[in-house]
């Protein structure tokens, strides 16, 4: 949907704000503590994240040499080679956001499910064109797949909204469908790559929901997780539907265990500056022996870039924060993406933690890097712990196929 349709204001003079920079064909930005450019609170409770800070291209990298920049909120590019900006993270089923302006002459695309250097849109990624009416694949097409000839007026903002599950894509252009497509060989994973292949072009407020994820809490009972009672956290269910610890240390940790997916849930801190973590890649049964996902939305002064204990989002020990965009006293979301030895984290749908544990191979997290399954621990720091969670979702990411593809 167009940008506008995506972003709540009630306070008056907020609203004429909000007009005078569209009409002005700037992205308002939103990056103050808490916030995310180009999600509504309700889309961030929703599941959806941001790709673009609208600030910088953190979580993005340059498979080729191209003058790839932000400029007012958007990410642009005019010359160089032909090549992908890349996500350093890899998704498999999900919903997709952009918002795109291409000039009359411009060649580009959103390549979807990709490697980081496609050999051909044919069978190692999906490209979305953009492109003049006299390219063989106009704006809205899939290349080497499907032709279609919408309207797409140059030099404007435009909207695609894409829909990538199991073997079906559906490209909407503007709100309307364009495009629809059923490859019986899917891809599974793959980057979202932006291209540059001639012209000029801007990108701006693209975001995504990841989508067949699966409840891991029924929100009842903790059945389908194991529980400590030697230790110091009590861990119980309220009438609410939310697991609630107090007390520490302890842990309760799932009967299953999971090597690559994606997890997203809520927590909320009912005091000042507590901590806790969400431990993934455990091994099972031993005391918080895992990756942690920090959480602790303590900050230096009034300064979220200094988060306090590596702050929420973090990889503890590993990785810190680059911003706390949570606060104590409030629900968060976190959005966890565990792909090999890459690792990263949103935090209301801001990302926070782009990480590569490129430690050598072991069984054991805390000595060096575990691909393996482990189970995920929720975790009772001290006898100060007083959090709440619920909304355990996850979704196991299916390997790239054909596997020979997924380093071309």
């Amino acid at each position: 949907m167009p940008f506008a349709a995506r972003f709540s204001v009630k306070a008056p003079f907020l609203s004429i704000l909000l007009l005078a920079l569209i009409g002005s064909g700037v992205a308002p930005q939103t990056t103050a503590w808490g916030q995310t450019p180009g999600l509504t609170p309700e889309e961030i409770e929703d599941g959806w994240i941001s790709l673009f800070d609208g600030e910088t291209l953190f979580g993005w990298k340059a498979m080729a040499k191209n003058d790839w920049k932000v400029v007012d909120g958007t990410i642009q590019v005019t010359s160089g080679d032909v090549g992908l900006l890349c996500t350093t993270t890899q998704f498999a089923d999900f919903d997709l956001k952009v918002d795109f302006k291409a000039d009359k002459d411009t060649n580009s695309g959103i390549f979807l499910r990709s490697s980081p250097k496609p050999k051909s849109p044919s069978y190692d990624c999906y490209e979305l064109n953009i492109a003049p009416p006299s390219n063989s694949f106009p704006t809205g097409s899939l290349v080497a797949r499907e032709k279609v000839t919408p309207e797409c007026e140059p030099g404007e903002w435009h909207t695609f909204e894409v829909r990538c599950q199991g073997p079906l894509i559906e490209v909407k252009l503007d709100g309307e469908v364009v495009s629809t497509l059923e490859d019986r060989d899917y891809l599974g994973k793959g980057f979202i790559g932006l291209q540059h292949n001639g012209g000029k072009v801007q990108f701006r407020n693209i975001a995504l929901k990841p989508l067949g994820l699966k409840s891991i809490f029924n929100g009842k009972d903790l059945s389908g997780w194991k529980s400590y009672p030697e230790y110091a956290t009590k861990f119980s269910v309220t009438e609410e539907g939310e697991i609630h610890a107090e007390n520490g240390p302890g842990q309760l940790e799932t009967e299953g265990v999971y090597a690559n997916f994606v997890l997203q849930m809520d927590a909320k801190t009912n005091a000042e500056n507590l901590n806790s973590g969400l431990f993934f890649r455990s091994i099972p049964g031993e005391k918080m022996n895992g990756y942690e996902s920090q959480i602790h939305n303590g900050i230096e002064g009034d300064d979220p870039t200094k988060p306090l204990d590596s702050g929420t989002g973090a990889i503890f020990r590993r990785c810190v924060a680059r911003k706390v965009v949570s606060k104590d006293k409030e629900w968060l979301t976190k959005t966890l993406i565990a792909e090999g030895a890459h690792i990263s984290v949103w935090v209301n749908g801001y990302q926070v933690t782009d990480w590569t544990d490129d430690r050598k191979p072991d069984a054991n997290p805390r000595k060096g890097q575990r691909l393996e399954a482990g189970t995920i621990i929720l975790q009772g720091h001290d006898p100060t712990t007083d959090v709440l969670f619920k909304n355990f979702e996850i979704q196991e990411l299916p390997e790239r196929w054909p596997l020979n593809r997924v380093s071309e």
